[in-house]
């Protein structure tokens, strides 16, 4: 009795060895397989046969270069995680019960409760040191609804073009078809990298801004995207719309001193004479970009445009006033 259970154990052991393997690479051949388990092709075969009697999806190729690939499945079974992979899919569950997706709060909730009965108790413990509490707050405006969120990926992977009502920064409404092609998120918010037929170009869309109308249109060929990507994209083009206002100001402080001041996102620096440096500065408003002086806490001349400086004189003036008032409490 002692042999047959043992031999039963080393064959489970064996199968979850085998799914694992099928899980790391896209195809194996039977004796690499049969090699890494230290068994024959024929055993390999026979546990092939038993990943698919418990409802892996197992497909066989046969000739050369034939062999071995896990497919996709009508219902999912039981998923082979390590301990690292399973935190990262319960913390991952934890945290999507509060992002900047609406209508899976609940779902993530139901699967990490249900993960976590399955998790044995080294993990359970770890899973509960990461929990966090979290603060309740309104929805952020630019929540997307998971359902929208699908449907858009949907038609990102057949390639299927997208027509789209579409609501402007400035309240406008318009309708657009595009070429939709990928998904992006930045911060809270969710973007849309498409073609767009009717302006022939490239265009980043809010997903949140977005009412898809259905069905979708006739199948495209994929354009490649432009150039450093579809995220590359999306941030230049918020780095754009959030950099209405330049400048260039000379401070009086040799570059050294500014340089780990100066992050690339928002400004450039070049040399002076020894002892004083040109900083190129973007923001929202001229506004902005006065406040922002403060903070390098050296004397500064404003080089253009005429705008800046009016606005570092308006500042003064209320700095000013408040320093008056603070000497009469």
């Amino acid at each position: 009795m002692g042999g047959i259970v043992r031999a039963m154990l080393e064959t489970s052991a064996r199968l979850l060895r085998l799914l694992t393997l099928l899980q790391t690479r896209k195809e194996w051949s039977g004796a690499d397989l049969a090699d890494r388990l230290e068994v024959t092709p024929r055993t390999v075969r026979r546990d092939v046969d038993k990943l698919r009697d418990l409802g892996y999806p197992v497909n066989a190729s046969v000739g050369v270069g034939g062999g071995y690939q896990l497919g996709a499945g009508a219902e999912m079974p039981p998923l082979l995680l390590d301990d690292d992979e399973t935190l990262a899919v319960a913390f991952g569950l934890q945290s999507g019960a509060t992002g900047p997706v609406t209508g899976i709060g609940e779902p993530s909730l139901r699967a990490l409760t249900k993960l976590r009965q399955v998790m044995p108790s080294r993990l359970r413990h770890r899973l509960d040191a990461l929990s966090v509490d979290v603060v309740a707050r309104p929805e952020v405006k630019s929540a997307v609804d998971a359902k929208l969120l699908a449907t858009v990926a949907s038609v990102c992977h057949a390639h299927e073009r997208l027509r789209f009502d579409y609501r402007r920064h400035d309240g406008e409404e318009m309708r657009r078809e595009v070429e939709p092609y990928r998904l992006v998120r930045s911060g809270a918010r969710w973007y849309l990298v498409a073609w767009d037929i009717g302006r022939s170009d490239w265009r980043s869309f809010r997903v949140d801004r977005m009412t898809p109308k259905i069905p979708t249109g006739p199948r495209f060929t994929p354009r490649e995207l432009p150039e450093g990507g579809a995220a590359q994209f999306v941030a230049t083009g918020i780095n754009r719309a959030t950099t209405q206002a330049r400048a260039r100001v000379r401070l009086h402080a040799p570059i050294e001193q500014i340089a780990e001041m100066v992050h690339e996102d928002w400004g450039t620096l070049e040399a002076g004479d020894g002892t004083s440096c040109v900083v190129a500065l973007g923001a929202e408003s001229q506004t902005s970009l006065a406040r922002w002086l403060s903070a390098f806490d050296v004397p500064f001349t404003v080089l253009e445009p005429d705008e800046l400086r009016e606005e570092c004189r308006r500042l003064a003036d209320r700095h000013t006033l408040l320093a008056e008032r603070y000497r009469e409490a």
